[in-house]
């Protein structure tokens, strides 16, 4: 068992790596939200070049594990002669954090996109139709019915994923981010307590993650009382 002063020692240092997951989970949360948005919409896409580039990017990011992805981008794009040549593509894949959030946004955003795709499927085209006839320009009928429709059919799904993303912060420990789950990692070389300190980093995880869902339910319930 771990003694009391162990224990607030562990939870202190645990909980300055919260601070970073939440950091990382919610710019992550944010990029993928537009990076899957973006791609759905081009899988809808009647030119079938657009369709096809986005159904390409679905498939290998969603086809390969995250940990592979993150590799890539921080062990192997990163020691390309033209990134560290580049000031500003250097000042992105020379750190650990940088990759990490690049590698679960373009994760994630390819979920998301199928997503968001199937958010799309489902408005109704009667409506659609409906907003043609009355002269409603393109915009309008997006941001007025399809993407309105759109949301509330794909929150639940979306809700997931972002669960997912909180998890696929701890991979960022693989290439020396200090998050939580690396500080974790440290602390269990300390005390020895590996039970203990990942019950506990395991519970900070899930406070992140059920903050997250019950804002998520809040907003469905918001666009349940709207429409």
């Amino acid at each position: 068992m771990i003694d009391a002063e162990l224990f607030h020692y562990t939870v202190n240092n645990l909980v300055k790596g919260l601070g970073f997951t939440v950091y990382i989970g919610l710019v992550s949360i944010i990029l993928s939200l537009g990076v899957g948005l973006l791609f759905a919409l081009m899988r809808v896409s009647r030119n079938r070049l657009i369709s096809s580039f986005a159904f390409g990017y679905s498939t290998v990011f969603r086809g390969t594990p995250l940990l592979v992805q993150l590799f890539i981008l921080y062990y192997g794009i990163g020691t390309l002669d033209f990134i560290r040549h580049s000031p500003t593509l250097w000042w992105l894949f020379n750190d650990g954090a940088k990759c990490a959030i690049l590698a679960i946004a373009l994760n994630s955003g390819a979920y998301i996109s199928e997503v968001f795709r199937g958010g799309f499927q489902s408005v109704p085209v009667g409506q659609v139709e409906a907003a043609k006839a009355i002269g409603m320009s393109p915009w309008k009928r997006f941001h007025r019915i399809t993407f309105p429709l759109a949301i509330r059919q794909a929150l639940p799904a979306y809700s997931n994923e972002i669960v997912l993303v909180i998890k696929g912060t701890s991979l960022a420990s693989t290439i020396a981010v200090m998050e939580l789950t690396g500080y974790a990692k440290r602390l269990m070389n300390q005390n020895y307590a590996i039970i203990e300190t990942f019950v506990i980093a395991g519970l900070l995880y899930l406070l992140i993650n059920f903050t997250l869902l019950a804002l998520i339910n809040l907003l469905e319930r918001w666009l349940k009382v709207s429409n």
